[in-house]
């Protein structure tokens, strides 16, 4: 689903199309394309939502379009063209070597004139053979001391400094494709750094899960923490007095929000054995509660941890969410849209339809009318007070905790329902929040207090709100400046 070049929409083949160009334009999540064009003057990447552009990856939905750019003609060509003019800008060694250069020059011209000037007396000396043959031979004697005066072997000195600083760095295993870049570095005072996919793993992960306990006992709500921060199916869940549960599928609210990841998701988890890493295909989020599923395990064994861990990785990478789609047979999806803000999915298991949906918390929220207790599993009326309690955990998830947050919701469905409409995604049952983030890479910490430490100011460029701070180990304390 790579996209081969340049183009733009002239025709929408399902009911929305979705682009993953973070390679592009850095954002973490994918992008909703349109047919229509925008009017804004100077429109930057991000407006231009008509467009796909060459390198992106299609992560939802289909569309035909016509090609308008190819090779350098495209939006990533511009980027190399960009980086080929400055190639050709003048570092500030190659500046400073001008410098020097022209500064020889001049004295050395000024000496040469200097010493053919002070012996014109000794022009006329008999032993030169005449006045203009006495002026040559001093003329040739200032060419001689112009010539000795002459640092040959500077460009030797210099090269072999800056090879011998390129073969350091790169026992650091960083590779330096030209040698003036050497010392280019060594005059560095600011860096502007991207945050996804730089700072970060932009691998997202679910963090922090909130469920409702029971509505007859304070506090009225439970936080679950999940363990682990990559697309690896390894991790735990801790309750709020950090123990681990040693079998998570025992709490309702759990297990249904396995269910609901699982169905209610278009996204794929893999393992890649030449990389030795697991990959996602889809929306990073989606991936995210792909792998919550994963840890969360199945219910009714009593081995499951350890059986589970016995599997090879290739099996080990959906094997959880498989089990749920072989329970489960999908009939009607609801893609999701900006306007809903939410996705919804019909499944039937034993002639009984069941809608799970997931979206963004205010829109899933303002159409819930019951809340599933972790208790014993019972569905209750949302009163205001529960939906107060709600909204304030999901301020503190996506305020304090910085985490990006969807809420999951299940709705029974009459009996031989073959389809979806938006009308159905109402009267729902909440069953939980779930809180993402996309964590630090473990080395960002060292980075970047070694650059202050050098007297470099650090600049990170991102979309994020001013006042935010990553609430995290290794970046915790460094503000993101709105990019």
């Amino acid at each position: 689903c790579k996209v081969p070049a340049d183009m733009r929409m002239v025709e929408m083949l399902s009911h929305q199309l979705r682009v993953d160009q973070a390679i592009l334009t850095g954002e973490s999540c994918s992008v909703a394309k349109e047919l229509d064009s925008t009017s804004a003057m100077n429109a930057v990447y991000q407006d231009k939502t008509n467009i796909l552009f060459s390198g992106t990856v299609v992560v939802a939905g289909r569309a035909r379009a016509v090609v308008i750019g190819v090779g350098s003609n495209t939006a990533m060509g511009s980027i190399r063209d960009a980086m080929l003019r400055t190639e050709d800008e003048a570092t500030p060694l190659k500046k400073k070597l001008d410098e020097f250069g022209t500064f020889l020059a001049k004295v050395i011209a000024g000496i040469c004139i200097l010493v053919w000037v002070v012996n014109i007396g000794h022009f006329r000396d008999p032993s030169h053979g005449g006045f203009l043959r006495g002026a040559i031979h001093y003329f040739k004697v200032a060419v001689a001391l112009a010539v000795a005066a002459i640092p040959e072997g500077l460009p030797a000195v210099v090269t072999t400094c800056l090879a011998l600083g390129t073969k350091r760095m790169a026992r650091l295993n960083a590779i330096v494709r030209s040698l003036p870049s050497v010392e280019t570095l060594g005059c560095t005072t600011v860096i502007c750094s991207d945050k996804t996919g730089t700072l970060t793993t932009n691998m997202m992960s679910v963090s922090k899960v909130c469920v409702v306990r029971s509505v007859h006992q304070r506090p009225i709500t439970d936080e679950y923490s999940i363990s682990g921060t990559t697309f690896a199916p390894d991790g735990f869940i801790y309750d709020a007095s950090e123990n681990q549960l040693e079998f998570p599928p025992q709490s309702p609210c759990l297990l249904h929000i396995a269910m609901c990841s699982a169905l209610c998701n278009e996204s794929t988890l893999q393992y890649n054995p030449d990389k030795k890493s697991y990959e996602k295909i889809g929306e990073s989020t989606e991936v995210a509660l792909r792998v919550l599923v994963e840890k969360v395990g199945l219910p009714g064994f009593d081995s499951m941890p350890s059986a589970l861990n016995m599997l090879t990785k290739h099996e080990r990478a959906s094997y959880c969410n498989h089990y749920w789609e072989n329970q489960f047979r999908k009939i009607s999806v609801l893609d999701f849209s900006r306007d809903r803000k939410m996705m919804s999915v019909l499944c039937s298991r034993k002639q009984q339809e069941i809608m799970f949906s997931k979206g963004a918390p205010e829109s899933v929220m303002a159409r819930c009318t019951h809340i599933l207790c972790n208790d014993d599993g019972s569905s209750v009326p949302l009163t205001m007070d529960i939906r107060n309690e709600l909204e304030a955990r999901f301020q503190s998830f996506a305020g304090k905790d910085t985490l990006r947050c969807l809420a999951l919701a299940l709705k029974r469905m009459p009996e031989g329902q073959q389809s979806l409409s938006y009308a159905d995604e109402a009267n729902l049952t909440f069953i939980g929040l779930v809180g993402m983030l996309d964590p630090p890479r473990d080395e960002v910490h060292s980075a970047i207090h070694s650059c202050m430490s050098a007297g470099i100011r650090v600049i990170v460029v991102t979309g994020d709100n001013k006042g935010i701070h990553i609430q995290h180990q290794n970046l915790k304390g460094f503000l993101l400046w709105k990019g």
